[in-house]
């Protein structure tokens, strides 16, 4: 079998997956937040923490329980991390230094899951299970809630309230998050993912030389970052290490596992607003712009000039013999539109081109399909957007679902947009003019600027994949990029939930002749037009300066 053909059919199991779980898991996720009754250890969960589960919240109070929870999230992960030499379990490993110990923490509460230290040198088992790991599922669980509560501002009227948020937290965590995670590791187990709380051990390698290894908790670790959209990697190599990723099946369970759920919230979406062809109209753009993704990365790494490349088949440095290029791309275009980072090749040693498209995914918002949560609720924005387009050329007041979309809707939407390309270009400038970002560049020109371009998109989309060139652990790197990933995270939450406020406390009006038909392919190509020509074109100068500048003169 050619690898091509191979890749082909890689790429159409994966497809044929996730359209075969698409309705059972986006009905079973609309079916447990639509619930009024509590699990038995849900119960036990809201006594202690002394909060009542049906109190219905309105966005001020919404927004106070995501930022206080998140706020303690960071504190609590902040300080394991700084005295992780006291804990036990810790390997021997000292504590993680104040810059770094805020960068890892602001990463991981927020869903980023940067890395700008080596797991095996550098993390103990506590660290890595009590901190790490429990923020994989509770991070995962917020952008959910936020998404869900976005979804009940279309479904409600004249309310204003959009459930509470610890019911939908941790309803996340115990009715999605875990039990998909402890299946999904059982089977990476049988892959031949690490799974124990052994010590370092000394090997010898093929070359005679030793190495240090640390197991640990691998596979558990693994499914939570991949299921929800964390990225992060047990080991420096992240899912290039077989430790992480054993073979070709476990390489594709975990690329199904990190696409899953935000390709289901649209049904979700759908089945809550009343009408799934409105969540098939927006799943629809987010597949369009993954597979477009998918094909053209592949494309550009089978075709990669050089003698070195065309004598191997396609581009293969930094890639795994064992994955390929198509299998190395499929990774890294879904890891880069949907929140994960992360990878099993790097990112830094592909075409110029390719990684300007890996770059595009992340600066589109994420939202192809994004991360869990946040690409339903980035997707909706920019729905949004598109409806408020689609009104203005036909002269009348644009609707969504029922709501009009005014001028205080289409605020918070606008101010959602413009805060990651804020952080991105701004935060790029300012590394760059003070010598920051060129002293951390392994590469020079073009390349190297992409690095650095590449670095601030990652923390501020909160992806968390990087050029692996990159030097990141600097104090001002892990300053900076800390803030670019809080503020990334939470402040856009801020007008998603002013928004869904504002739609919930709506009347609905009724559809006439004249409403736009979301639920057509119609807005689907809209919604796809949309998005390239408002986020895609905000950044275009700034990938003219790195990778099509890398590109074109290759």
């Amino acid at each position: 079998m050619s690898s091509v053909l191979a890749d082909v059919l890689q790429v159409t199991a994966l497809i044929v997956a996730l359209a075969l779980v698409h309705r059972p898991l986006g009905d079973y996720m609309a079916a447990v937040f639509s619930s009024g009754k509590h699990l038995q250890v849900e119960k036990w969960i809201y006594r202690a923490v002394g909060v009542n589960p049906d109190t219905e919240m309105r966005w001020p109070a919404y927004l106070r329980g995501v930022l206080a929870f998140s706020a303690v999230s960071v504190l609590f992960l902040y300080l394991i991390l700084r005295i992780q030499d006291d804990l036990p379990g810790s390997l021997g490993f000292a504590a993680i230094t104040p810059d770094q110990a805020f960068n890892t923490a602001a990463s991981f509460t927020s869903n980023t899951n940067w890395q700008s230290y080596s797991g095996e040198a550098d993390m103990g088992h506590v660290a890595q299970t009590a901190g790490l790991a429990v923020q994989n599922f509770v991070s995962a669980a917020v952008g959910i809630a936020v998404a869900v509560a976005l979804v009940r501002g279309f479904a409600r009227s004249r309310s204003g309230e959009l459930g509470n948020f610890w019911a939908d937290l941790v309803r996340g965590v115990v009715r999605i998050l875990i039990p998909i995670s402890v299946v999904a590791a059982m089977v990476l187990v049988a892959t031949g993912a690490v799974q124990n709380f052994a010590g370092i051990n000394e090997i010898t390698t093929v070359t005679g030389q030793t190495q240090s290894i640390s197991p640990g908790a691998v596979a558990s670790q693994e499914a939570i970052k991949d299921l929800g959209t964390n990225g992060g990697g047990y080991f420096n190599a992240n899912s290039s290490h077989p430790f992480e990723n054993p073979n070709g099946f476990s390489n594709l369970l975990t690329i199904f596992l990190l696409l899953v759920i935000p390709f289901s919230l649209p049904r979700t979406f759908g089945k809550m607003v009343g009408s799934v062809k409105q969540g098939y109209a927006i799943v629809g753009a987010m597949a369009t712009i993954w597979f477009v993704g998918v094909v053209l990365v592949t494309w550009l790494e089978y075709t990669h000039p050089g003698t070195a490349s065309q004598l191997a088949g396609g581009a293969m440095e930094g890639k795994e013999q064992r994955f390929g290029e198509g299998a190395s791309s499929l990774f890294a275009v879904s890891t880069t539109m949907t929140s994960t980072g992360s990878v099993n090749s790097f990112h830094d040693s592909y075409s110029g081109l390719s990684g300007g498209v890996l770059l595009l995914g992340m600066m589109l918002g994420e939202i192809a399909p994004g991360g869990v949560g946040s690409g339903l609720y980035g997707m909706l924005i920019m729905a949004v957007i598109a409806v408020f387009i689609a009104g203005l050329m036909v002269g009348r007041t644009p609707e969504y679902l029922g709501k009009k979309i005014g001028t205080r809707q289409i605020k918070y939407a606008a101010c959602y947009i413009l805060i990651t390309p804020a952080l991105v270009l701004i935060g790029t400038a300012i590394a760059m003019a003070t010598g920051n970002g060129e002293s951390s560049m392994t590469n020079v020109g073009a390349h190297g600027f992409s690095e650095v371009l590449y670095a601030y998109t990652s923390a501020s989309n909160n992806n968390g994949s990087a050029f692996a060139g990159f030097g990141a652990n600097t104090e001002f790197h892990n300053t900076a990029l800390g803030l670019c990933m809080l503020l990334g995270r939470f402040l856009p939450m801020v007008f998603v939930l002013a928004l869904a406020g504002s739609l919930a406390e709506q009347k609905p009006v009724p559809a006439t002749a004249g409403t736009l038909q979301t639920e057509k392919p119609l807005f689907t190509g809209l919604l796809v037009g949309t998005i390239m020509i408002i986020t895609g074109l905000t950044f275009f100068p700034a990938l003219a300066l790195g990778p099509l500048a890398e590109g074109l003169a290759a």
